[in-house]
């Protein structure tokens, strides 16, 4: 149990600016399997806030302060991956190039464009969620898809080789691989699906089917994965979450 709380700070500490305590040792290893559950965490986090906030304003000033919570919460982290990302993958060069843009720390036109498109279908998503669906179903969706895109990073880790050697953001989680059993904090989210009703399975059904595509077209486009790959990933994953369960609870 202690390693367990060891390793799920040294979760929050990377993918979030929550504090978890002081001399958390760096778990790369450990922390992998626990991201599901640090998406559950940062999803309570923002089903109470939007409580909060919803009370004070309409359900299109919360979308956008939900998505901003997001945003701070995670200090951006994702985000400056997926703005990376779409850098190098838009950019049409070699493989070895699209790497370089991506250590790159400066934002291209391509990757503001991401990065606001992202955050555009993020927030109508969320938008939609809240009214269209039960209070219920919002705050369950509220919940669990941030853990569910975070989840997504799993995948990544476990479908693609790492693209850099030695290096990177994402090069620990890479370097020992992860197994079956890593991904069985998943459980946690598609089992509370289950009181969506026929909903959550079909929520089920879209995130597999976003994740197999995005892994498809990393592979495509360079065969490997990175760290700010699986940050593009993550904020795709939910912002397109939002969007689909926006429509399916209508």
């Amino acid at each position: 149990m202690k390693i367990f709380f060891t390793d799920l700070r040294s979760a929050i500490l990377f993918i979030t600016i929550l504090p978890a305590g002081k001399n958390v040792a760096y778990s790369p290893k450990g922390m992998i399997k626990l991201f599901p559950v640090v998406g559950l965490i940062l999803g309570g986090g923002l089903l109470v806030f939007d409580i909060l906030v919803s009370h004070l304003w309409s359900p299109a000033v919360a979308a956008v302060l939900d998505v901003l919570f997001l945003v701070v919460v995670t200090g951006a982290f994702h985000l400056d991956g997926l703005g990376d990302t779409a850098d190098g993958l838009f950019s049409h060069r070699s493989k070895e190039r699209v790497l370089e843009i991506m250590k790159d720390s400066r934002t291209g036109m391509m990757g503001l464009v991401a990065v606001f498109c992202v955050l555009a279908v993020k927030t109508a998503g969320i938008y939609s969620v809240k009214t269209s669906g039960t209070p219920f179903q919002t705050l369950m969706l509220l919940l669990i898809i941030p853990s569910y895109s975070r989840a997504a990073m799993l995948f990544g880790i476990k479908g693609l080789g790492y693209g850099r050697k030695e290096t990177g953001t994402g090069f620990d989680f890479f370097e020992k691989g992860i197994g079956l059993k890593d991904f069985a904090f998943i459980l946690i989210p598609m089992a509370l699906s289950l009181f969506l009703g026929y909903k959550g399975l079909v929520l089920n059904l879209v995130f597999f089917i976003m994740v197999i595509s995005i892994l498809s077209f990393y592979k495509k486009k360079l065969n490997c994965i990175t760290g700010d790959m699986l940050g593009a990933m993550n904020e795709i994953i939910e912002a397109f979450l939002f969007l689909a369960t926006g429509a399916l609870i209508g």
